[in-house]
């Protein structure tokens, strides 16, 4: 791994939006690995109402299966409010329908879980080209 990658994602801001207290622990350990500021909710609801009160993000990183309001119907909802960020989902299942309708639902991209350094370390060199 080169030594700039640390700070690649400097200035980025990321909202992690996942329920399980373990994966929002690796996913924001990876994210502040490469500089990217990092805040975490624990539903799709919570994500929708912190975007209502003006926050913005450079990153979303969606979980799919969540209680409240799953990542499919956050996404959809924050992207009729007219959220321009980057939407990236994460979940536990490979090419198919469940995760043809995430991505549908107005992913920019959809991973699957558990992520890796490098795949997040893609994302954060997509948003600073």
């Amino acid at each position: 791994m080169d030594m700039d990658s640390k700070n690649v994602g400097k200035g980025l801001t990321a909202l992690v939006v996942e329920d399980s207290p373990i994966l929002q622990l690796v996913h924001k350990t990876l994210l502040k690995k490469y500089g990217v500021e990092v805040q975490v909710v624990n539903n799709g609801e919570e994500a929708v109402v912190l975007h209502r009160s003006g926050a913005r993000f450079d990153l979303l990183l969606m979980d799919k299966e969540m209680p409240i309001k799953d990542g499919v119907n956050a996404t959809k909802e924050l992207r009729e409010m007219g959220v321009k960020s980057m939407i990236v989902g994460a979940t536990s299942h490979g090419p198919g329908p469940v995760r043809d309708e995430f991505l549908a639902a107005g992913l920019d991209e959809c991973l699957v879980k558990p992520l890796r350094a490098e795949v997040v370390l893609g994302v954060i060199n997509k948003l600073v080209a």
